[in-house]
């Protein structure tokens, strides 16, 4: 027998068949409501306890003009100074470099302590975590700060920072690579007569490297711009020459310092964006 048809756009046909959709569910619609209004609340007083003006909005573009005005032509006052600002960035760099590296290094034996499928043990792994969540709460600067005041100033207090803020976001970004792993590798080592120790090395640790390496080469682009900053604090590297600079009002040597740093940073985007794709076994688009 021949079934009847009911078109789309019969919605009183939909209504008679399936009252429960449109019935108005209230406690839904008046929690929603009253969402929106706090949200807009919040954002009204938000608004007026910051004193966020159009005026003062507009006055702030109008100043960022006259910088850009101020900042051109973008030069060193000499040479000499642009052999030192190199220095200063190359400075950086290596901050950058050894702090990632370092903290990589000490993170990943870690992680292994944080997975659950490497330590069964709840109160290990659960242990680990909470100590890996303290550390990573603490901003590179706040690091900064505290290792500036512990070992003095200079680029070594900068890599101690880096190393410190990474190593909390590496254990909690390895052991979640590690959990997510196949089990099948392992299970299929410990069929040999492998002990468990053997089938993390041998299974489990190839298999995650390539996942870990992206990260790591991904974290050293952030920290490349991190560097810079922690400099401000004096931590070493290009951001004590250009808090120097602002605080000087040389804003043709500033601008030539920034876009050192763009450069800089350009670079080495394109460089670990290959690396990372080789390593996870893809093509780069930009090959």
């Amino acid at each position: 027998m021949k079934q009847p048809h009911h078109s789309f756009l019969d919605v009183a046909g939909v209504r008679r068949r399936h009252p429960e959709i449109f019935r108005t569910h209230w406690p839904t619609v008046v929690g929603r409501v009253v969402i929106v209004v706090t949200l807009a609340a919040l954002l009204v007083w938000s608004i007026s306890l910051f004193e966020m003006t159009a005026k003062r909005l507009f006055a702030g573009f109008f100043r960022l003009g006259d910088f850009v005005i101020l900042m051109w032509p973008p030069l060193p006052a000499s040479s000499a100074d642009a052999w030192l600002y190199a220095r200063g960035l190359m400075e950086s760099l290596a901050i950058a470099f050894l702090g990632t590296l370092i903290a990589a290094a000490a993170a990943f034996p870690v992680a292994l302590l944080a997975a659950k499928n490497v330590i069964p043990n709840p109160f290990v792994h659960f242990g680990t975590r909470r100590l890996l969540d303290g550390v990573r709460s603490i901003d590179t600067l706040i690091w900064a700060l505290l290792w500036v005041s512990a070992v003095g100033l200079g680029p070594f207090a900068g890599i101690l920072a880096i190393a410190c803020s990474d190593f909390g976001i590496f254990g909690k970004l390895f052991s979640e690579a590690i959990e997510a792993s196949d089990r099948g590798p392992v299970e299929g080592v410990r069929a040999t007569g492998a002990t468990h120790a053997q089938a993390v090395r041998f299974a489990l640790v190839p298999q995650v490297f390539p996942v870990l390496a992206s990260q790591v080469l991904y974290f050293f682009e952030s920290n490349t711009r991190s560097a810079t900053i922690i400099g401000i604090v004096g931590a070493g590297g290009i951001g004590l020459h250009l808090a120097e600079l602002i605080r000087t009002l040389e804003w043709g040597a500033m601008a030539f310092v920034v876009g050192m740093i763009l450069v800089a940073v350009a670079l080495i985007d394109q460089v670990s964006a290959r690396l990372r794709f080789a390593m996870i076994g893809k093509r780069s688009a930009l090959a």
